[in-house]
């Protein structure tokens, strides 16, 4: 990747551009920064298939994100506070 000063495998530049598809391209970029980093603590000329696995798993994008809220947004505080304020509001009389 010229623009990033990056040097990569084509396997590499691969898995990039579906994650980039599938996801946005401001991500894969960053992905690409990061990936750098890590492939340089492991001494590596050029970033891997395994550096980028390494860098997508820690940094989640708005998709997989949003996904992970819902599917377990009732063990977040916010769904707690929710519960006890309806237990502690007054409920109307009918009649």
């Amino acid at each position: 990747m010229e623009e990033e000063d990056v040097e990569m495998t084509e396997d590499a530049k691969e898995l990039l551009t579906k994650i980039g598809v599938e996801s946005t391209l401001r991500y894969a970029i960053h992905l690409i920064t990061c990936s750098n980093l890590v492939a340089m603590k492991r001494k590596a000329q050029e970033v891997d298939v395994p550096d980028i696995r390494k860098v997508y798993s820690l940094f989640v994008d708005v998709k997989r994100s949003t996904q992970f809220l819902m599917e377990y947004q009732q063990e977040f505080m916010f769904s707690e506070v929710h519960e006890e304020e309806d237990a502690d509001m007054p409920q109307a009389k009918e009649g």
